[in-house]
């Protein structure tokens, strides 16, 4: 589904008009991996979760629809935020943070707190309708004569008042208590803004994550990539390189009307991911990627992260050459079906092309430091998978 829409940044307001007046309707912000912001822009818009007028770095502003599903539901998002106030970035010293005390007063608290609840966040606060504590966590650009944990304290100090609770300070590096609402300070150069989480913990944490191998793919990305594949009821879905199980497991949680199946050489990552995807209908076993026990022609739709010696280093077949994977997935890839993958250079595209699969997108993403390319391939002839 190719999805167009047009999208409007609002100006930045002045301090006087930081979003003082009572909150009517939810303004939402979406946090993402740099990169996928088209891709969180569309699911928005395609799950019908309101309009969307600003895409920024790392971030998607959406206005939500009154009776449309709940925000607490975006896959491909690491976080969403309503937005409780907004003015121009304060200076860059220590005096100029009394700006952000105002910022705080002028958020509408008691409106905002029914909103996250709207959006399937947790209802109310102890203070106003039971907020347990509030917890601030802040960023910013440029030089500045005062730290983070000067911005929250700031901040959160004059929500906690306002909302007759208490204040939970990142200032000695020990975490919130998981039930305090949580807040976030962004300072861009241009704007300060202030936000308040839906959910009661960041989206990107997911519930069936418990057990993690080195290299596991962030779940909002495997999400993006399970979506980019258009994985249909009946489609027969392949990692030949699982770990554990991330890809499979948000592709289950998309369509679960497919057949999944996932391999590994590494016990520990089978572990890990039968105990993720325990109670999914995923299929998980050992083989070699190289030498996959599947016949030809018989998958519909591949995604993977392989491990080509970065975080993982690749065993097997392909730690001979990667050229061994490119073969066995054109082989076990029906005519017509598509690939979705995460490659750590151009080069790895080109050599896709050269095993003649031809790619439709080619996305640059940054996450864990690195900077690798989301590409999707198809393989030409037939229609069995399209």
């Amino acid at each position: 589904m190719r999805v167009r829409a047009s999208f409007l940044t609002a100006p930045c307001p002045s301090e006087s008009s930081a979003l003082a007046r009572p909150v009517a309707e939810a303004h939402l912000v979406a946090r993402c991996v740099h990169g996928l912001e088209p891709a969180v822009a569309a699911e928005i818009l395609q799950l019908g979760l309101g309009t969307v007028t600003h895409l920024g770095h790392r971030e998607v502003h959406f206005r939500a629809s009154p009776s449309g599903p709940r925000a607490a539901g975006l896959s491909t998002a690491d976080d969403v935020f309503l937005l409780a106030a907004q003015r121009p970035d304060i200076g860059t010293t220590r005096r100029d943070l009394d700006a952000l005390a105002r910022l705080a007063d002028a958020a509408d608290v008691g409106t905002l707190m029914r909103l996250r609840e709207e959006q399937g966040g947790p209802g109310g606060v102890a203070g106003v309708a039971g907020v347990a504590g509030v917890e601030v966590s802040a960023s910013f650009l440029g030089r500045r004569a005062f730290n983070r944990y000067d911005a929250e304290d700031a901040v959160g100090r004059v929500l906690a008042r306002r909302l007759g609770t208490g204040y939970h300070s990142r200032r000695e590096g020990t975490g919130p208590p998981p039930s305090y609402s949580g807040w976030r300070l962004t300072l861009d150069g241009t704007r300060a803004t202030l936000m308040l989480r839906i959910t009661d913990r960041p989206l990107h944490r997911r519930a069936y994550k418990r057990h993690s191998v080195p290299g596991t793919l962030h779940p909002p990305l495997a999400a993006a990539m399970a979506r980019m594949a258009g994985i249909r009821p009946g489609h027969t879905v392949l990692d030949p390189c699982c770990g554990a199980g991330t890809l499979l497991i948000e592709a289950g949680l998309h369509q679960p009307r497919a057949r999944f199946h996932g391999f590994d050489l590494a016990p520990e990552s089978l572990r890990a991911a039968k105990g993720n995807a325990a109670g999914l209908p995923i299929s998980v076993g050992r083989a070699d990627a190289g030498h996959l026990p599947l016949p030809d022609g018989g998958v519909d739709r591949v995604l993977c992260n392989p491990p080509w010696n970065g975080q993982v280093a690749a065993r097997g077949r392909l730690s001979g050459s990667s050229s061994h994977w490119w073969t066995e997935l054109r082989r076990v890839l029906a005519p017509g079906g598509m690939a979705v993958v995460l490659l750590p250079d151009a080069g790895d595209v080109a050599y896709g092309i050269r095993h003649r699969f031809v790619p439709l997108h080619v996305q640059r993403v940054r996450v864990s430091g690195a900077q690798p390319f989301l590409v999707q391939f198809a393989l030409p002839g037939g229609r069995r998978g399209s």
